[in-house]
């Protein structure tokens, strides 16, 4: 019995070792990207556009729970029909290239 834990603790040691590492090149290329981002973006960021994203934020942060839920709900709709419509060209295309090998064997 003693063993059976000793290996359960070690594994949980291993595997949080990895997520460890895991989070470590996740962060540092986020960090990457943030750099990138502003970078790209010295110089462009007008008072306008900014003031545009503070108000957007702002509302954001005021939304009541209900409302937050219905924006959450819409952007997932968005986020499953762009799946579906990607989905729908993938199967196209496999379609596409089944009938063309079949062609090409007879």
């Amino acid at each position: 019995m003693g063993e059976f834990f000793k290996k359960a603790f070690r594994d949980m040691r291993d595997s949080a070792r990895a997520q460890h590492e895991v989070d470590k090149a996740e962060l540092e290329r986020v960090k990457a990207e943030s750099r990138a981002n502003f970078e790209e973006n010295r110089g462009r960021n007008t008072y306008a556009r900014a003031k545009a994203d503070a108000k957007k934020s702002w509302d954001d942060a005021h939304m009541s729970p209900a409302e937050r839920a219905a924006k959450m709900q819409e952007e997932r709709e968005a986020r499953i029909a762009e799946a579906n419509a990607k989905t729908e060209e993938a199967n196209a295309r496999y379609e596409a290239a089944r009938k063309e090998k079949k062609q090409d064997n007879q």
